[in-house]
């Protein structure tokens, strides 16, 4: 099994692109936002404990969220590998996923970064927040605040993964296609 995390600033398009490696390499796309919603919406014993903890406007703890992933991991069936999105975004929980899956033999292959420029992360939020009616990224002052935190939380981390020699700056810009040939040529060195 092959394991990856994408990155990128808000706007960078890693939903879009992840959605695209997952089907092409046959990886499951581990979005933790996703997961928490399906956990939620299914009931299940883990969707219970987080509903009760997001519903009183609290974070859900790393270990909750590391819980829910071993638990997609363990029951994912026939994929090459898994994908993270959205997932870490401390060294804390970064340390705490490689626990996790070092206890599974598994381990974090490489971190691929999508590098966009400031003024294209803009436009496309602006573009998006009319497509998608996501009023919040019409913004300036949201759309600034959402782009100074990513850099501010996640340099460490991808500091961390540098230091750990998995850390794959993508070129972030240009088309869809272009991106996603980017990234599957990174891809495609771990996944046959």
């Amino acid at each position: 099994m092959v394991n990856f995390l994408i990155f990128g600033p808000p706007g960078s398009g890693k939903g879009t692109q992840s959605v695209r490696l997952a089907e092409k390499f046959n990886l499951a796309h581990l979005s933790t936002g996703d997961m928490l919603r399906a956990g939620i919406a299914a009931g299940t014993e883990l969707g219970k404990k987080m509903s009760s903890i997001m519903s009183k406007g609290e974070l859900v703890p790393d270990e909750v969220v590391i819980e829910m992933i071993a638990a997609r991991i363990d029951s994912a069936k026939n994929v090459a590998g898994f994908l993270f999105d959205g997932f870490p975004r401390t060294v804390a929980q970064t340390v705490a996923l490689e626990k996790m899956l070092n206890d599974r033999n598994m381990k974090l292959d490489c971190m691929l970064v999508l590098e966009v420029e400031h003024d294209e992360l803009v436009k496309r939020l602006i573009l998006r927040a009319d497509l998608s009616g996501r009023p919040d990224d019409k913004d300036p002052a949201v759309i600034e605040n959402r782009i100074d935190v990513y850099r501010e939380k996640t340099e460490p981390v991808i500091n961390y993964c540098s230091e750990r020699g998995i850390y794959q700056p993508v070129n972030g810009m240009g088309t869809i296609e272009e991106i996603f040939d980017r990234l599957s040529d990174y891809v495609g060195k771990f996944v046959n």
